[in-house]
């Protein structure tokens, strides 16, 4: 993978709610630009391959919402999940893991991971073209650091966790040694 130092430029298909809406479902489509989402603001970033899977709802996400105050005082002004879903899928999933301070980016297209050079097939699961599991932090538009998951490659017969997660960023921006992947916080039954 040739790494990249800028994040791409691209439009986010997102909802929002907007009370101006009538009826029982208050949401509107906003596009969100890259600019939008990273211009002059130092943003924490980690994707994953999919809403609702395993690894992703018991720890990956959850952890991240939950060390996230802790971000927020390392100078972090936001923290973005990025997952090849649509809105609908992300919305219903933040509701499940009751993630109401990470930002929930849907990638429907999958057209940020593509750029990223993240994207990969996962049609061995059924899952089609997914995001592979990574996070980097970002300070306006640039990538000062990446953490990659090992084994990126297509079909992939593992799904490693091992320096995306929260921890391991956090420890970074301390500058201190990473402790490891923490236990998951939520079980999953699926």
């Amino acid at each position: 993978m040739a790494a990249i130092e800028k994040v791409p430029s691209v439009v986010f298909k997102t909802r929002v709610r907007d009370e101006s809406v009538e009826g029982p479902n208050p949401f509107r489509w906003q596009d969100l630009t890259t600019d939008d989402i990273f211009k002059g603001k130092k943003v924490v970033v980690f994707s994953l391959p999919g809403a609702f899977t395993p690894t992703c709802s018991s720890n990956h996400l959850p952890r991240y919402e939950a060390l996230y105050e802790e971000f927020k005082g390392q100078g972090v002004d936001s923290i973005v999940c990025v997952s090849v879903n649509d809105a609908f899928v992300m919305f219903q999933w933040g509701k499940q893991v009751g993630a109401d301070k990470v930002f929930l980016l849907p990638d429907g297209n999958g057209e940020f991971s593509r750029k990223m050079g993240m994207l990969v097939e996962k049609g061995n699961l059924g899952f089609g073209a997914r995001s592979w599991r990574y996070s980097m932090l970002v300070n306006d538009g640039t990538i000062e650091k990446m953490f990659v998951e090992p084994g990126l490659e297509d079909n992939c017969p593992t799904d490693p966790f091992e320096c995306s997660d929260a921890d391991t960023m956090l420890a970074y921006l301390k500058g201190t040694a990473p402790a490891g992947v923490c236990a998951p916080s939520r079980e999953f039954v699926g």
